[in-house]
């Protein structure tokens, strides 16, 4: 468990669980695949309840039948863009300085890892990792003051959450931190069939 004390003095998280609920190539909803026996979104969401989050969101396109009530749910506004559209609703209803990101297909992520990233932190910039010169925002953390430059996307045409880290690192809004080698395979994200247990 990661406690609230051990990240940088000011700095307060929330966290969301981005769901989705459309998944072309697997060809159904991710969230509900069983992995290592335990259903995705349970997998996820007691992976970011471990990091103690003072609000826990799951963002989705509809409400799952699988969601919690002890969890806020966060509908995308039509038309969806994806990833986009719940980064951004998260970052507007949350009342912390920052927000954990975590995809529900990224099951090999561990608390230890996204622990590191919320203790780079700092009160103005958020965290995002990188693995050969490709960012993972979906395992990353975003300071509240990137809200606006979200909102700005979802509204323009480009709805690249790549570009928007950019944009986002030459602000100095967010830090990007190499993923050690070792930590590789932690972003592993399931996106076929065969995954399906």
């Amino acid at each position: 468990m990661i406690a609230q004390n051990s990240v940088n003095k000011g700095l307060t998280f929330s966290a969301v669980l981005i769901a989705g609920g459309e998944s072309r190539r697997m060809g159904r909803d991710k969230a509900t695949i069983e992995f290592e026996g335990e259903l995705l979104w349970k997998r996820q969401l007691e992976l970011l309840q471990a990091l103690s989050p003072q609000q826990l969101f799951v963002s989705a396109r509809a409400k799952p039948e699988w969601l919690p009530p002890n969890v806020e749910l966060l509908v995308d506004d039509p038309p969806s863009r994806g990833p986009l559209s719940g980064l951004t609703k998260a970052l507007a209803a949350m009342r912390t300085t920052h927000l954990i990101a975590l995809a529900v297909d990224m099951p090999f992520m561990t608390v230890g890892e996204l622990g590191k990233w919320l203790r780079f932190a700092t009160e103005s910039r958020g965290v995002v990792p990188v693995i050969a010169k490709r960012a993972e925002p979906l395992a990353a953390i975003y300071p509240a003051h990137a809200a606006a430059d979200f909102k700005a996307a979802l509204a323009g045409e480009d709805f690249s959450l790549q570009r928007l880290v950019m944009n986002l690192m030459v602000d100095d809004k967010i830090a990007l931190r190499p993923v050690a080698k070792g930590a590789v395979d932690l972003y592993r994200s399931l996106n076929q069939p065969e995954f399906d247990a």
